[in-house]
């Protein structure tokens, strides 16, 4: 359960905002999308490794700079 403090005089909308960075920071919409559809095991490998090589592609490129 996500719990955000609202401090005295603390405006609705700021609370607003906070409560919406938790919910983004713990993947709560991520995972409930990906529970909608059954994936493979071997796709959601492929997938990490693909993005695994893209990431340490950038980091070799930051590198050489």
């Amino acid at each position: 359960m996500i719990v955000v403090p609202v401090k005295e005089g603390e405006t609705i909308e700021r609370a607003l905002k906070k409560l919406k960075r938790k919910f983004e920071k713990t993947g709560v919409v991520r995972e409930l999308r990906a529970r909608q559809k059954f994936t493979k095991p071997s796709v959601i490998k492929r997938e990490q490794k693909l993005k695994a090589i893209y990431v340490q592609q950038l980091q070799s490129k930051e590198a050489d700079k």
